[in-house]
């Protein structure tokens, strides 16, 4: 059997996200395809990439590069699989090629789009819709990261439940586990950036966007400010997403913008440590397919306040403590809650290192590759 994987979104320096799963997946199948004839797909310039991070494949791999700088998908890896076809494609980023083989395995993450229109321009509305909707048309499997996905490919799309197998994503168990009881280096040294690192601070990690809820984190911090009068800074680390200048703005008008810290997008050394040293990761979002940080938060013993919507009650499966996501005040008492009270700031940690034994990314991987191999 000839398998092929579409290896497009995993091999790019700065991972957040689809990417990250991509990445994690791929790695991980190296195990369990090592038998396998398997093809992975790269763009050009991924290569140099792959070397760069030192991705080394199995003898009975081959990574194949297809050269179209646009439409790579739809274009390139279309005719590829015209030319070259195999015997099962397996796509971890939910865009099937138009050409495909029969057997063709699908990974969808979430339909934020849906939840959260205004999120999201037009384009990639109209764009997100039609992919995903043929990607459930065309694969004969497909993957839901979350049983909330599920759920919803079934209402929105008509999907066939029989169609669906739920698989959870992990979290990178081997680097929150490193240094996690020693002091480290301070990393934070550049611009205003070491102004915080000593202060008890609130954390947020993820795109600076409208659909992670930044709007009201930053009004829930107000509403702490004014009304507990707690000494802490917030913490916002990320990249600029949809709506971002809104949330510059907000920042701008906030009576505690001082206190209000951007760190931009940061390795992940730098989000080990932030983890490792803040009071409350704080991750109301308005709709996630199904949430990483909140399982990196908890394997770090970094206590969560997130939203009560889509995946993450599946996820965090009262590890957390929820709030209404649309609730600046519902989200800043129950952080008071958390940050004043350590009894249950302690609870909350130790049912979160057990949470996250639930989920890895090796089983995740395993599973995956059994669906491949039917």
């Amino acid at each position: 059997m000839l398998i092929g994987i579409d290896g497009s979104r995993a091999f790019i320096k700065n991972r957040t996200g689809i990417e990250e799963y991509s990445y994690q997946v791929i790695d991980g199948l190296k195990k369990y395809l090592q038998n396998e004839q398997v093809v992975l797909y790269v763009r050009e310039w991924q290569e140099a990439v792959m070397q760069n991070q030192q991705f080394d494949v199995p003898e009975n791999w081959k990574i194949k590069t297809i050269k179209f700088p646009r439409f790579w998908t739809q274009l390139g890896l279309s005719l590829e699989m015209f030319l070259h076809p195999v015997d099962v494609l397996f796509v971890p980023a939910h865009t099937v090629p138009l050409i495909h083989p029969k057997n063709t395995v699908v990974t969808i993450h979430g339909l934020e789009y849906e939840f959260c229109p205004k999120a999201y321009s037009w384009w990639d509305r109209v764009y997100m819709r039609c992919s995903i909707k043929n990607s459930c048309s065309w694969a004969s499997k497909i993957i839901s990261v979350s049983e909330n996905t599920k759920k919803d490919l079934m209402e929105l799309y008509k999907v066939s439940e029989n169609k669906i197998k739920v698989i959870y994503e992990g979290y990178d168990s081997q680097q929150s586990t490193v240094n996690s009881h020693q002091k480290k280096e301070n990393l934070f040294m550049k611009d205003d950036r070491s102004r915080m690192t000593d202060d008890e601070f609130l954390l947020f990690v993820g795109r600076i966007e409208e659909r992670k809820n930044i709007g009201n984190i930053i009004k829930a911090f107000e509403i702490l400010k004014e009304k507990h009068g707690i000494a802490h800074k917030l913490v916002l680390a990320g990249k600029p997403g949809h709506g971002y200048q809104n949330i510059k703005f907000q920042i701008s008008n906030a009576k505690c913008q001082g206190d209000i810290f951007e760190l931009g997008f940061i390795s992940d050394e730098e989000k080990w440590e932030l983890l490792r040293k803040a009071d409350c990761f704080v991750f109301p979002t308005l709709y996630e397919g199904f949430g990483i940080p909140v399982l990196e938060a908890q394997s770090v013993g970094c206590p969560v306040v997130a939203s009560n919507n889509s995946s993450i009650p599946e996820v965090a499966k009262g590890s957390a403590l929820l709030v209404d996501a649309q609730s600046a005040e519902d989200i800043a008492e129950n952080i008071h809650k958390l940050i004043s009270d350590e009894a249950l700031k302690n609870a909350i940690i130790a049912k979160g290192q057990e949470n996250v034994k639930r989920f890895s990314w090796d089983e995740c991987a395993n599973k995956i590759a059994e669906i491949i191999k039917k």
